[in-house]
């Protein structure tokens, strides 16, 4: 059985204070992020005029992904998402796996949003830049996540201020041509799935909801609730993006763009809110990286309880009340990652972790039982083999590289296993 929440008043409680509209604001600051910035341009050289039924493909799995990661948190509301999920459901192995592809992968992924910021604000120093970010958001999430929830609050609506001004700019300019839309030739069974995993990425937030069990009130209530509500938000914004670029610039000039939201509102004759979206992407960048941080470090925590990490790392602080030693670790991984690495790079090993970890959650709620809220076993069927399918039609090194990192996770789970049962 899972293990009981601590005592009221132990050292290692951590503090219910979020509410719907919190844990809603918190998986929003990660979806509606820097994803939408940047994944459309790669998304539809994959695609091609397919674009939006890869955008249609990863809503459908992500929202197979939400519900059973939603029924799954409310009947197992602690820290640790699909860590805790798999250990309870399918095996300590599968827990450990899951949590594993979760904290490489969103380690991954808090390099990628440090370097969106970067590279939007400087260009010409964005590693410095985006260490930066990571040292300041990360002392905000050490203070608590309260203030974590009400920066977060503000993120949000900056982001959706500008998306809006971009969409309403885009549809109505004299530029705007629905027969853009339109699938051609060009679109590829295995592009339109590339897109998909592409696209994907920019969808993932909501598992920050789940990982933080242990800190919303009424989560039983809460954490269903929050979760389709903020996937539900995100499609529509998403949506409403990818339709309005698209009737701007097409899908060979999206393909070629390196900023494209940018460039739509420049087709569009907006030329004065080209510099308004630059400071959006940063600012979205940093909303999505503070979520990342938050959703990481309780996993770490989770996995450190259990001794699959250092256990130094399972420590609340006693005023905060957060996993202050973990925040610090996966911040210092971070700084390091965002520091020396590559954006693409970064971007690609992590859509192959993440999908791996929802493919665990899929599986781990097809064991519910109609008495523990199993959701309808096609949505975790489907949601189980989207996973597998979109981590796989990831670029070769992308799959490559992530698989390798997998096998060494399990490789470090086998010998501590083996040592564990050779002492005494």
């Amino acid at each position: 059985m899972i293990k009981q929440p601590t005592a009221a008043g132990m050292p290692d409680e951590l503090h219910r204070r979020l509410g719907v509209s919190d844990a809603v604001l918190i998986g929003l600051g990660s979806m509606i992020g820097a994803g939408i910035f940047a994944a459309l341009a790669p998304a539809a050289r994959a695609a091609g005029s397919g674009l939006l039924i890869g955008l249609a493909l990863a809503a459908v799995v992500a929202y197979c992904n939400a519900t059973s990661s939603a029924r799954l948190a409310a009947r197992y509301p602690a820290s640790g998402g699909t860590y805790v999920y798999g250990r309870e459901r399918l095996g300590d192995f599968w827990g450990y796996l899951a949590g594993w592809a979760f904290v490489v992968g969103k380690t991954a992924s808090c390099a990628a949003m440090a370097l969106t910021v970067g590279s939007y604000i400087w260009p010409g120093h964005a590693h410095a830049v985006a260490v930066v970010a990571v040292v300041a958001l990360s002392a905000v999430n050490y203070t608590g996540v309260q203030k974590s929830a009400l920066l977060t609050r503000v993120i949000v609506a900056v982001v959706l201020a500008v998306l809006a001004a971009v969409v309403v700019a885009a549809l109505a300019s004299g530029g705007a041509d629905a027969a853009r839309l339109g699938v051609g030739v060009d679109a590829t069974f295995g592009g339109v799935l590339q897109a998909a995993g592409l696209l994907f990425f920019a969808f993932a937030g909501y598992a920050r909801i789940a990982t933080l069990g242990e800190e919303v009130r009424d989560p039983a209530r809460t954490i269903p609730m929050a979760i389709p509500i903020a996937l539900g938000i995100t499609l529509v914004v998403y949506a409403a993006v990818a339709v309005s670029v698209l009737m701007v610039l097409g899908p060979e000039d999206l393909a070629e763009a390196t900023a494209p939201l940018s460039d739509a509102a420049r087709a569009a004759g907006a030329d004065w809110l080209v510099p308004v979206v630059r400071v959006g992407a940063a600012v979205a960048a940093l909303g999505s990286l503070l979520a990342l941080i938050l959703g990481v470090s309780r996993t770490t925590l989770a996995m450190a309880r259990d001794r699959h990490l250092p256990h130094a790392l399972a420590a609340v602080h006693p005023r905060f009340k957060v996993p202050h030693r973990a925040e610090l670790v996966v911040g210092a991984v971070v700084a390091v990652a965002a520091a020396t690495g590559d954006l693409r790079g970064v971007i690609g090993f992590s859509s192959f972790g993440v999908l791996v970890y929802y493919g665990v959650a899929n599986a781990s709620a097809w064991t519910l039982t109609p008495d523990e809220g199993r959701p309808h076993r096609l949505v975790s069927a489907v949601g189980l083999v989207g996973c597998l399918v979109l981590a796989f039609a990831l670029p070769a090194s992308s799959v490559i590289w992530g698989a390798a990192v997998l096998a060494v996770g399990v490789a470090a789970y086998g010998v501590r296993r083996a040592v564990a049962a050779h002492m005494p």
